[in-house]
């Protein structure tokens, strides 16, 4: 199903195997896109989905293509282990991505990873992919520790977007950090626990992980 509204955009529900996997998403370009944000979930629930609607309208407004869909099949998603089959994940989001780079209407953009969870995880250790020229990788609520061997090396510049009262998961962040060479902040939305339901604090992470993405996918392929 393809149809586009009215700012120009053109979105379609989209079909790609991953790692001999059959996936499913949802593919929005708008007319003169000039970036791609490639969501990367795991077990994702149909309410996160309609959570990301918020985030994926502001990609879109601000000229960025966007690709969403879970890592995970619905039947894989049963089992909460498959979550942290990160070299798994991320074989499938490199996939993707090289997907991405075969369309005509996306092979020319500069691709950014925006991620969630475990998925974070995933985002970054195919962010090291040197095949893939990934510049830039936003974890929201992430888990970018499950990708240690992957960090000392990376090249791609990371946002941890991290809620206050997650404590736990901010350590992780801020030991993921510690190990990064690559260009890496930290910000933490105020008084949001860890899937950002507080009233604005969503928006606040959409509004972050865009300008990371304007600053590192539009501003940097300009020099």
């Amino acid at each position: 199903m393809t149809s586009t509204d009215s700012t120009g955009t053109l979105r379609q529900r989209v079909e790609f195997t991953a790692a001999g996997v059959a996936l499913h998403g949802r593919l929005a370009v708008p007319e003169t896109a000039r970036g791609i944000v490639v969501f990367a979930q795991s077990g994702g629930s149909g309410r996160d989905c309609m959570r990301n609607g918020c985030v994926e309208a502001l990609m879109n407004d601000a000229g960025f293509a966007t690709l969403q869909f879970d890592l995970l099949t619905p039947a894989e998603q049963a089992d909460r282990a498959n979550m942290f089959a990160i070299e798994v994940l991320a074989a499938r989001l490199i996939d993707v991505t090289r997907w991405v780079g075969s369309r005509p209407d996306t092979a020319a953009l500069p691709i950014g990873y925006l991620g969630t969870g475990t998925g974070a995880a995933a985002a970054l250790v195919a962010a090291g992919d040197p095949r893939l020229h990934v510049a830039a990788v936003v974890s929201r609520g992430g888990r970018p520790d499950l990708a240690a061997a992957q960090l000392p090396t990376l090249t791609a510049a990371a946002l941890f977007i991290v809620a206050e009262r997650d404590a736990m998961v901010l350590r992780f962040n801020h030991t993921a950090r510690e190990a990064m060479s690559a260009e890496c902040s930290i910000e933490v939305i105020r008084h949001a626990t860890h899937l950002f339901e507080e009233p604005g604090a969503l928006e606040q992470v959409a509004v972050l992980a865009r300008d990371w993405f304007i600053r590192h996918l539009v501003e940097h392929s300009a020099l």
